[in-house]
């Protein structure tokens, strides 16, 4: 390279950095971890109120589950998970909210593509990998226990 190339190459790499937006690390995760506990007491509220109605643990984890993915998937519907996901961050990818939340988006954008290639076909665009593994890996953690066991 000639002089005036690396001259120019210095010169963007500090404005580049001079331009970069400055990391809010802490801010962030506190952001994160108060949306996150937020997400996991309305569950909790949710937990407690199945329980008192007299449900049995294991109808209340199923109340609780479909409760925590419709409340997801209607906020996503109407545009307030975006918002809280772009305060929060990670925090708002709490398990059960964050993959109704994943299922929801890529319906709600690809709808105008029809609902075999739109929605059916993109629906599971982010959550699909998520499943495969998880379903793969839960496969094989079951094998192994049951030869360990054996």
């Amino acid at each position: 390279m000639n002089n005036k190339e690396e001259q120019i190459k210095k010169k963007f790499q500090t404005l580049s950095q001079q331009e970069a937006p400055k990391s809010q690390l802490v801010r962030d995760c506190i952001r994160a971890f108060i949306v996150g506990g937020l997400i996991c007491d309305i569950g909790q509220a949710f937990n407690n109120f199945y329980i008192n109605l007299g449900f049995s643990k294991q109808d209340t984890a199923t109340y609780v589950s479909i409760t925590m993915i419709f409340i997801g998937a209607l906020l996503t519907g109407i545009g307030i998970y975006d918002k809280i996901g772009d305060f929060a961050g990670a925090g708002s990818v709490v398990p059960i909210t964050g993959f109704a939340n994943s299922i929801v988006s890529p319906a709600i954008e690809f709808k105008k593509e029809g609902f075999v290639f739109g929605v059916g076909a993109k629906m599971f665009i982010i959550a699909g990998p998520v499943l495969v593994y998880g379903i793969g890996s839960s496969i094989i953690v079951g094998i192994i226990y049951y030869f360990i066991t054996l």
